[in-house]
């Protein structure tokens, strides 16, 4: 046993790694064809964003080696400690930050660039994990609640200052991880109702709205009243106009910030999602020519390389967030659909390794990782496809980056290496 303990590979699932392997070489050759030119197109030509993607995945190996170095312990106790490094990290981009396309969110080393957003998903499972498993917690009571929520929400609302808002929009992520470990459904079925009023109020508008609302509220009261609640109505009227005047304050307050505090871009990309304005040469190019990319590349693809709006550029940032029209022009349907299978198969590996946890810890982190990757690759193909608007949320292992590769290969690996330490006895 202790000769196992000592070598780093032991126990670890091969299945998890052969599918980061699949998915991160798969990626490589769509970032190939998506940045390859006439004058460029030798592999080894590191100026190139296919070079140096090799250049990112190489440094992979060192770094999952370290990661695997460390014991399962590591990262239990250390959590904390990463957690605040990782807060720092985020705090210190707003004074030494350099901005790109309008964002303070990189760190600039030259030729080299980091995301700390990046690795901070890991530190915050990592630090939710910790919390979450801590024997004396009691994730019932509501002060408890509120410390998850600061845990999970504060690196959300430092990333949302940047300002980066797709980035913090993964936080969300973690109500699945939390539900998983004993909170309400409540919190989702409020959540989801709040965006369904929102996106609601801007298609129809507040007035309209608020009058639908009122209308069905009253009728829900009076057919109550009517079936015998009059006892009910005398003792709980107050809540019932609460109930009326948060509604309107809500729908009447999203008109406000719709129409005063987001910025234009943001309100275009609402309206030509929800098919209020058509825009295909300007806010809506991105969408309109990723679907007409995906769409001509029918059931078994153009072939690699032959992808001829691929390999015409009309698709900007293809490498990067819009990765997948390139294999649904390349490799067609059957070739999204197996990208998408791998990525099904890596969660359900995941969720039910993590079931299989007797350490809490590493239950909950697993969770995590799952819950932020599938997070990442619904928003991201539904983006790409036309159905969300473009939050700029990169397809794991897949997008163009280092930050994002480094960042997802540490979140997979620190998992990894608790779940091959999860029948030690430390």
């Amino acid at each position: 046993m202790r000769q196992e303990k000592n070598n780093i590979f032991a126990g670890i699932d091969w299945i998890l790694v052969f599918l980061y392997i699949a998915l991160v070489g798969f990626g490589w050759l769509n970032i190939y064809a998506a940045s390859k030119t006439e004058k460029n197109h030798e592999i080894l030509d590191f100026s190139t964003k296919y070079g140096k993607q090799i250049l990112w995945i190489s440094f992979s190996i060192p770094l999952i080696v370290i990661i695997l170095f460390f014991n399962s312990k590591f990262y239990e106790k250390f959590a904390s400690i990463l957690y605040l490094i990782s807060i720092f990290s985020l705090v210190l981009l707003f004074p030494l930050g350099k901005e790109i396309n309008g964002a303070r969110s990189w760190f600039n080393f030259g030729a080299m660039s980091l995301q700390p957003s990046e690795f901070v998903k890991a530190c915050t499972a990592l630090a939710v994990a910790k919390l979450l498993s801590d024997r004396q917690y009691n994730f019932k009571l509501v002060k408890n609640q509120i410390k998850a929520f600061i845990i999970v929400f504060f690196p959300a609302v430092l990333i949302t200052l940047q300002p980066d808002a797709g980035s913090a929009l993964i936080y969300l992520s973690f109500f699945f991880v939390l539900n998983r470990e004993g909170l309400t459904l409540n919190y989702i079925l409020l959540g989801a109702t709040v965006i369904a009023l929102f996106v609601l109020t801007i298609f129809f508008g507040a007035s309209n709205m608020f009058i639908s609302l009122f209308i069905i509220i009253s009728i829900i009261v009076a057919y109550i009243i009517y079936r015998g609640g009059k006892r009910f109505f005398r003792f709980n009227w107050y809540k019932i106009l609460a109930f009326y005047a948060f509604v309107a304050l809500f729908i009447f307050g999203t008109e406000f910030t719709y129409n005063n505090i987001f910025k234009q871009h943001h309100r275009d990309r609402f309206e030509v999602l929800l098919g209020m304005k058509v825009d295909n040469v300007n806010i809506g190019y991105n969408s309109y020519q990723s679907e007409l990319t995906i769409s001509s590349g029918g059931w078994f693809g153009k072939g690699f390389l032959e992808g001829n709006i691929t390999q015409g550029n009309f698709v900007p940032e293809q490498h990067t967030d819009y990765i997948f029209s390139t294999v649904g022009e390349e490799w067609g349907f059957i070739g999204s659909s197996f990208v998408i299978i791998l990525f099904m198969l890596m969660m359900y590996r995941i969720i039910y390794l993590s079931e299989t946890h007797t350490n809490k810890f590493g239950r909950i982190y697993g969770y995590g990782l799952a819950s932020i990757l599938f997070f990442h690759v619904i928003v991201n193909i539904g983006m790409v496809i036309g159905l969300l608007p473009t939050v700029g949320i990169p397809l794991p292992f897949f997008s163009y980056g280092g930050s994002s590769l480094w960042g997802f290969t540490i979140l997979l690996f620190i998992f990894i290496r608790l779940d091959a330490h999860k029948n030690y006895d430390w």
